[in-house]
This record gives C-alpha cells, sequence and structure tokens, in this order.
C-alpha cells in the first residue's frame, strides 16, 4: 500500500508551481497514535505533503523518466498545529530545477493562516540507483489522474499537460489486458 498525504491538485504549472489540498480526518489512524489524547497531525506528515506535491513538480519536468527521491529538508517551521478537519493548501514553488534534482520553496495554509514553511531539496536517482523499480507507470499514471494532475496542469507556455507516452502506453496495455 502506499501512503498519500495530498487528495487532489488544485494547481499545477509545469517546472514551475503546484498547488495541492489535503483534508485532515479524524479517521486517519496517525492522527490517534502520534499523540495519544491529543489528536494532532504529525509535522513529519505535513513534510512529506509537501515532498509529495513538490517531488511530483520536479519529476514531471523531466517528464517523470528518472525517479525523484527527497534528499534534504532545508527548512521546516510550523506556525501551528493541524488537527483534524481542517484543509491544508501545500503551495510548491521552483527556485531551481536541474538535470540532477530541484530545490523546491514551500508554504503549508489553513483557511488563508500560515501553518509551515518547507524548503525542500530533491535528487534524481542515477546509476545502479535508477535501475531500481519506484513506481509501475500503469500504476503511477491512475495515481496522477486521481490526483487531478492532468485535468488542472499546464505547461509553462499555458497549454494542456499530457501524460508522457510511455506512461500512456502502459495504461492503455493495463486496458486492453482486462478487457
Amino acid at each position: 500500500m502506499r501512503w498519500y498525504w495530498i487528495d487532489r491538485f488544485e494547481e499545477f504549472v509545469s517546472g514551475t508551481r503546484a498547488v495541492s489540498v489535503k483534508n485532515v480526518s479524524l479517521a486517519e489512524e496517525h492522527i490517534h497514535g502520534y499523540w495519544p489524547g491529543f489528536q494532532v497531525m504529525p509535522n513529519s506528515l505535513i513534510i512529506e505533503g509537501m515532498a509529495q506535491t513538490g517531488g511530483l513538480l520536479v519529476g514531471e519536468k523531466n517528464q517523470f523518466v528518472e525517479s525523484v527521491v527527497l534528499a534534504k529538508v532545508s527548512k521546516a517551521i510550523f506556525h501551528d498545529i493541524v488537527v483534524p478537519g481542517d484543509s491544508l493548501r501545500y503551495t510548491a514553488t521552483v527556485a531551481d530545477i536541474r538535470e540532477d534534482g530541484g530545490i523546491i520553496m514551500g508554504e503549508v495554509h489553513r483557511d488563508g493562516k500560515l501553518i509551515a514553511e518547507v524548503n525542500l531539496v530533491f535528487a534524481c536517482l542515477r546509476g545502479e540507483l535508477s535501475e531500481i523499480e519506484q513506481f509501475y507507470p500503469e500504476e503511477f499514471i491512475c495515481m496522477l489522474r486521481g490526483l487531478d494532475m492532468y485535468r488542472v496542469g499546464v505547461t509553462a507556455d499555458g497549454g494542456p499537460m499530457v501524460p508522457p507516452q510511455f506512461m500512456l502506453d502502459a495504461e492503455a496495455a493495463m486496458d486492453h489486458a482486462s478487457s
């Protein structure tokens, strides 16, 4: 099972910026086990939500041909706690994207109030590490579609974002196999 710490994208501009939303629910197990008797979302999972938002932004820039991993949390400042019923808005802005990774400047808001500032460094896996399969393309595209990335995503020039061909091919093969 994969853990998703964002629910959907509201905005996705290739190579520039992504905005995602996470609705915190009382039904989530970590809310009860992190601090017994005090229902709160762990700060580490808020960072993970930003990592998922920013990591997809960095990975998409190169059409997901390389696996992108979180290399460093360079800044994590928390201004308030997050509890069930809160809706978080993650805004990831590209500070720098290069062939070998990227830097994301992030803010997390709840109802317009700044909750956290999270800046992250990502690296592309190279050499032997690049041979480790992180995602199967047919599952990955399904996840990206479920997050509305291709519904709201646009290219840097404002055109509609489309999945890379290798993902479309994997999706078509999966659809063909199931029919």
